[in-house]
């Protein structure tokens, strides 16, 4: 069995062409077999329970099911196949009841309860002291103290999830795959930019088709909506991206929603919460439902105004440009794209050429080695499971390995949409030794075409820069238990190491160590950077206001139990507050939402705006003493990227900053104040 023992490989990296896909089921089986044993030998052991040999024993288990689970469904999300998906929908209920079997184990649970009870006296580190906590915690959480009847019963909801989850995602996946606007006329492509023509083009001929092919992948679908002239074909293709998996057909995901949403509810009220949002939120920096609402509203009644002004703007500059009597939702980024040209004459067509990709990575490897000390090189002696994906050592100012990174950033048939930063292998040490982690950065950026490289949009490098950021959250972990390591921080926290690595795109200092012409050598104009500066609140109420709304959506799911009759009407109702454009009928984005459904972000989709606070105050901090600044950088390592969630994220926070954050900064960068 390939995953039972360590691999024989440079720095234990992962086999991926080692790896059959009929292999699997067998790794499974026999990773949850010897898991359990592992488990069984914590139990049985007849010594008094102690951090050590309870607390610590059960953070170490089960490592071979972590790296074969890690592998199989990060290989799930970026290259997965039918069959892949058939085997994915198998284990996911044996890895559900597993789980289960750990949590709702009475035996084991009064083993840890016994030294939680003891914990004061026990002259635990901080870190001790967390891990122990978030264990009792986790059982408790997880069903321990309910009663034999309640435990059946919450084995079967967590096992109707896991499906349910897995399910959205495929039916998301294959609506996206299953569309495609074949253009045959070139007239019908007026506006848009040579390049994604020409990769229109390409996807075409791979087809065997003649003229031009554009998918609802992003690097094909939103060059088409931004720049194409042709209304009619802009709004075919918008309506066909917004009614992914609501089409009344196999893939339709409404049921799935609703069913998700109750048995969230149902879990809640089971285990004593009054709702999925009360429950997920007790173990966030928010605490509670009504803290996340106050905090949206809030931020709603700051943005609104400025959204709606912004909304009028638009809609007289599309009137005045091409008589248009009402902005639709596909006259968005179209129109946005014309106005902020006449406003800052810049479009990303003209930014392109100076963001070539191999530039922008190698600029974020240099951003981080100034700030953190971590240099990257690749190698090509590690095994990756596919040809486009990149391999790096990220090594400090001594050699020493700090971590392995893979880079996979084009769209294909196996990959979901979106962007993402995912792990193989967590650091932690044990035995004296401090394993390193194996960390990926997954995008769907603009493919290189016959005659251009890979030239990135002003928006894609702000994508690798965020997902770079959670990367180093990974890579610089410095922790000794695994559960405590890298991301494995409160929901709302996590954004902060990858929004805060945003900032340095509109940095001149950092623009120039990378912004270089892909042609010329020549490095970016100063008065585009001017502009990148000036455009970057462009719009930025009405940014602010969408963002909003899906936070509103998601604590509308999950804010309180409640019968769902109808998934678009619900969703509507939860859009209300924040509706500028006309809905669109044969529209629906809760059934492709798949962060809140399928990802981890169910009562979380705020978190991306608290964590912008967090981004905004951390960054002014930069600023003060200066973007390269190592004194501050040395805290940022020291304080958030290497501790993990081994102390409360506010107390970590506070030992960078010094304060707690407050929402000025952010305001005042949006421009709302």
């Amino acid at each position: 069995m390939l995953f039972l023992v360590n691999f024989n490989t440079k720095y234990q990296t992962t086999p991926f062409s080692q790896i059959k896909l009929s292999d699997y089921k067998d790794n499974f089986k026999a990773c949850i077999e010897l898991a359990k044993s592992e488990i069984d030998q914590i139990i049985q052991n007849s010594d008094e329970p102690t951090f050590e040999n309870c607390i610590a024993a059960l953070d170490f288990s089960g490592q071979q099911l972590d790296r074969l689970s890690s592998t199989f469904f990060n290989l799930n999300s970026a290259e997965t196949c039918d069959e892949m998906q058939k085997i994915a929908q198998e284990v996911s209920p044996w890895l559900t009841e597993f789980s289960n079997d750990i949590t709702l184990n009475e035996n084991l649970f009064q083993k840890i309860k016994a030294v939680y009870d003891k914990k004061d006296t026990l002259n635990l580190t901080t870190e001790q002291q967390t891990l122990l906590d978030k264990k009792y915690k986790g059982f408790v959480r997880n069903g321990a103290l309910l009663n034999e009847e309640q435990k059946t019963k919450l084995r079967e909801i967590d096992t109707q999830l896991a499906k349910l989850k897995l399910t959205f995602g495929e039916n998301v996946l294959a609506e996206t795959n299953n569309y495609q606007l074949h253009v045959t006329n070139e007239d019908d492509l007026q506006g848009l930019p040579e390049g994604a023509k020409e990769a229109a083009a390409d996807l075409a001929r791979s087809k065997n088709v003649e003229g031009w092919i554009f998918t609802l992948d992003f690097p094909s679908y939103l060059p088409f909506i931004t720049y194409v002239d042709n209304r009619e074909l802009r709004k075919e293709i918008s309506i066909a991206y917004g009614k992914k998996a609501f089409q009344n057909n196999e893939f339709d995901n409404q049921q799935n929603v609703k069913d998700i949403v109750r048995l969230r509810h149902e879990r809640a009220n089971l285990l004593g919460y009054k709702s999925h949002a009360d429950f997920v939120l007790e173990e966030r920096m928010a605490k509670n439902p009504e803290k996340v609402k106050t905090f949206l509203n809030d931020l709603l009644e700051k943005a609104k105004p400025a959204a709606d002004k912004e909304f009028a703007e638009l809609s007289a500059f599309a009137k005045e440009l091409d008589g248009i009597e009402q902005l639709e939702k596909w006259d968005s980024a179209y129109y946005s794209e014309k106005l902020k040209q006449k406003k800052f004459n810049l479009d990303d067509e003209k930014l392109k050429p100076y963001f070539k990709l191999e530039n922008v990575l190698n600029g974020a490897f240099t951003i981080a080695e100034k700030l953190y000390g971590i240099t990257f090189k690749e190698v090509f002696d590690i095994d990756k499971y596919h040809e486009d994906v990149k391999t790096y050592e990220g090594l400090d100012f001594e050699n020493n390995l700090v971590a392995v990174f893979y880079a996979d950033f084009f769209p294909r048939k196996g990959k979901r949409n979106g962007a993402w930063m995912t792990s193989f292998k967590s650091q932690y040490i044990k035995d004296g030794i401090n394993e390193r982690p194996h960390i990926s950065n997954v995008c769907n950026f603009t493919p290189p075409t016959k005659t251009k490289p890979s030239l990135l949009t002003f928006n894609e490098v702000t994508t690798l820069f965020h997902e770079f950021g959670h990367g180093l959250h990974g890579m610089l972990a410095n922790t000794t238990y695994p559960s405590l390591s890298g991301t494995s921080v409160f929901w709302d926290f996590v954004e902060l190491p990858s929004q805060v690595m945003e900032n340095w795109c509109y940095q001149p200092e950092a623009l120039a160590l990378f912004a270089k012409h892909y042609e010329t050598g020549e490095i970016i104009p100063q008065e585009y950077v001017e502009k990148i500066k000036e455009s970057a609140n462009f719009l930025e109420g009405l940014a602010t206001v969408r963002q909003l709304s899906f936070g509103l959506l998601d604590m509308a799911y999950h804010g309180k139990s409640q019968t769902i009759d109808d998934v678009k009407a619900f969703e509507l109702a939860a859009f209300e507050s924040t509706k500028l454009y006309p809905d669109v009928a044969e529209n629906c984005m809760s059934t492709s939402f798949s962060h809140i459904f399928q990802g981890g972000y169910s009562s979380g989709y705020y978190s991306y705006k608290w964590a912008e606070v967090l981004d905004a105050d951390a960054f002014a901090y930069f600023e003060e003493k200066g973007i390269f600044n190592k004194e501050v950088a040395t805290k940022f390592k020291e304080y958030i990227l290497s501790k993990g969630g081994t102390e409360h994220p506010m107390e970590l926070y506070k030992k960078f900053r010094g304060h707690e954050p407050t929402p000025d900064a952010l305001l005042k960068r949006a421009g709302l104040i």
